[in-house]
């Protein structure tokens, strides 16, 4: 009994040193984005807590499983100290763990985040009394909280019966192992709000993670151009416009007016020259700057990452695919979301995770590694494309020089996708999320001339037939896939996750070298960012 208080007690330990390590990357993740100039307090404190709690949630996915695995010796039975229902409530630490967790996000999401935002948009555009401010800012608000209004109350009052499909054993094992869950009105509205964030982080991740999966592994390999090649073709550019505003501007040395169209070419002239001139002392700083000689330097490790990268990219989308492929031909259908208890076409994350968790925390540094690479593969995508609204473009996130609400946004959208990624790995490996590594005892009978003899006991993987009483569902499993129809459109989602991939990696393929100042350059850029990214490099 102390033996097993003491191995749980460095299980925590090591939870605790997860959570350290999570606050001090999304502090250094978000003062690396972060505007030098607009920076704020508020938005940048707002930023990490949101990103550090979605983090934390992520984090304990490893932590239930590995509880309800340490149960169970690797014969079948339970461990003197689980046989005890008291000492099976421990999982239920889980439990309240997911509650809070969960609760915060929605806080975050539907009042936190908005009233920061908005507070900060109505500041840039009245710089009024800071009553006044935070007046208009609840007041858009509001339409938050009543969205969270609505859709708890749907959560706590919308039927769970599925419809019924005759002879389903296996959707029946699911019904049970619901009830055995609860049937907590406040629990199904948590569970329901969660569920529907989740399903936007699917969209967000679909958007950019898929992409980022391709996008940042290539350019790895591929690198950037030179600096000064680029300086040395950016100063040709200056040459050539000043020579072509020349032009224009003899043509009313005498007096006379220049036409309408000549006034046009002449201020896109001129803006032009204005962006090559920043281009150009952008590309100077940067040439000077340690930090690019630094990285010329690690040229072939940034190569040997990308190939990794790809590798790890194909892997996972080939586990996706036969994950999708399995419960597409041994699902019980759509009407339960297929949802799979066990697997038929195995898959190499599917086959890994459960061996790795028999020795703690081989399970936990994988499932860290996925939610890191989710996290930099999305903020490539997004790094690339920007945050839209349809076809309209909003905010652009550059090293240094994301403004506080591009930040918000920023994080808001990384928020979704790791709630996003408890899913996706249930996807690649459902047996290990719902059971982790615990085993049954199954009656083995031995007949001799047709009488039973030697009766035995094997142990098996526990699965959806094995009883009630002998195998522990995780609290992350019930929590997450308690409403059929979200399952079904995680189900789609990871196909169109897949197709997004593909896409991308044709994209990234047929494209050339980025520049060494891509994104950080553009026409309405201020000069004032010159100096911010000379600050960022030096």
């Amino acid at each position: 009994m102390a033996a097993a208080i003491s191995e749980l007690l460095i299980g925590w330990c090591l939870f605790g040193l997860a959570l350290l390590a999570i606050l001090i990357f999304c502090w250094v993740y978000v003062r690396k984005y972060q505007s030098r100039r607009e920076s704020e307090v508020i938005s940048t404190i707002t930023a990490i807590f949101a990103l550090a709690v979605a983090l934390i949630s992520s984090a304990l996915l490893p932590v239930d499983i590995f509880l309800v695995s340490y149960m169970k010796n690797q014969n079948g039975t339970f461990k003197d100290w689980a046989d005890a229902n008291v000492s099976r409530q421990i999982e239920d630490t889980v439990l309240y763990g997911y509650y809070t967790l969960y609760s915060i996000i929605l806080f975050c999401v539907f009042l936190w985040i908005p009233f920061v935002y908005f507070y900060y948009e109505e500041k840039e555009e009245d710089d009024g009394n800071t009553c006044s401010q935070v007046k208009t800012a609840f007041r858009y608000t509001l339409g938050f909280i009543t969205i969270c209004a609505v859709l708890l109350l749907i959560g706590a009052f919308v039927p769970l019966n599925i419809p019924n499909k005759k002879n389903s054993t296996e959707w029946e094992k699911v019904k049970l192992l619901f009830e055995e869950f609860g049937s907590s009105h406040g629990l199904t509205a948590l569970s329901f709000s969660i569920s529907s964030l989740t399903v936007i982080g699917m969209l967000a991740a679909i958007t950019y993670t898929a992409y980022g999966m391709s996008a940042l592994p290539l350019n790895l390999i591929k690198g950037t151009t030179s600096a000064a090649y680029e300086r040395l073709e950016n100063t040709e550019d200056i040459e050539e416009v000043e020579q072509h505003l020349l032009r224009l501007k003899s043509k009313c040395r005498d007096g006379r007016p220049l036409s309408s169209r000549d006034r046009q070419t002449l201020q896109q002239l001129e803006g032009r020259l204005r962006t090559l001139r920043r281009r150009g002392r952008h590309l100077e700083s940067i040439e000077k700057s340690w930090w690019t000689k630094f990285c010329e330097a690690i040229r072939p490790l940034k190569i040997v990452w990308g190939v990794f990268f790809v590798i790890v990219a194909l892997l996972f989308t080939v586990s996706l695919f036969l994950s999708n492929l399995d419960k597409a031909l041994h699902s019980a259908g759509f009407d339960s979301g297929f949802i799979i208890l066990g697997t038929s076409l195995t898959n190499p994350l599917n086959m890994l995770l459960p061996v790795l968790q028999t020795v703690f925390p081989l399970d936990y540094i994988l499932i860290t590694t996925i939610v890191m690479y989710f996290i930099f593969t999305s903020m490539a995508g997004i790094r690339n494309m920007g945050i839209w609204f349809f076809w309209i473009r909003l905010y652009k996130i550059r090293r240094g020089k994301t403004r506080p609400q591009a930040l918000l946004f920023l994080c808001m959208i990384l928020l979704l996708i790791v709630l996003h990624t408890s899913y996706m790995i249930y996807s690649l490996a459902p047996q290990y999320v719902m059971y982790g590594s615990q085993k049954y005892l199954v009656q083995s009978n031995k007949t001799v001339g047709g009488q039973p003899r030697n009766v035995t006991y094997v142990s098996k993987d526990c699965d959806a037939d094995a009883p009630e009483d002998q195998c522990i569902v995780t609290r992350t499993y019930l929590f997450l896939h308690k409403f059929w129809f979200f399952s079904a459109a995680y189900y789609f989602g990871n196909w169109a996750f897949i197709a997004v991939f593909l896409i991308g990696l044709i994209v990234s393929c047929c494209k050339g070298k980025k520049s060494v100042i891509e994104g950080e350059v553009d026409d309405d850029d201020s000069d004032m960012s010159d100096d911010e990214l000379s600050a960022y490099y030096h």
